[in-house]
């Protein structure tokens, strides 16, 4: 065991049930897991069956990432399985959906 490990400056930890869940849309919840220092931020979303997004989620000022936990996401133009990972660049967009449920990690390296 390394428990200095946990002594280390910025080192850092969460768990998504311990994490504040913020209702986004009906049946669309964002559990903030990290904010660092420079902006970027990660959560896990989590969309029940047959939930969307009412409008464009546009990505800025930087890129998007996702992967998908658990479910199939759909983006607006095709299906996603768990599994699969997405990067969204700057100033692109798409419109979140899912038909069976699906639970994402999102990560904003720029904020």
């Amino acid at each position: 065991m390394h428990p200095e490990i946990l002594d280390q400056e910025g080192y850092a930890w969460a768990t998504v049930a311990d994490s504040p869940v913020r209702e986004l849309f009906p049946g669309i919840r964002l559990r903030s897991l990290r904010t660092g220092p420079t902006g970027a931020h990660a959560h896990v979303l989590e969309m029940d069956p047959g939930t969307s997004w009412p409008r464009r989620d546009v990505h800025g000022p930087g890129p998007e990432e996702v992967y998908v936990i658990a479910g199939t996401f759909h983006d607006g133009a095709r299906d996603y399985p768990a599994g699969t990972f997405l990067h969204a660049p700057a100033g692109s967009w798409h419109v979140p959906a899912t038909a069976t449920g699906c639970t994402l990690f999102l990560f904003y390296p720029h904020g």
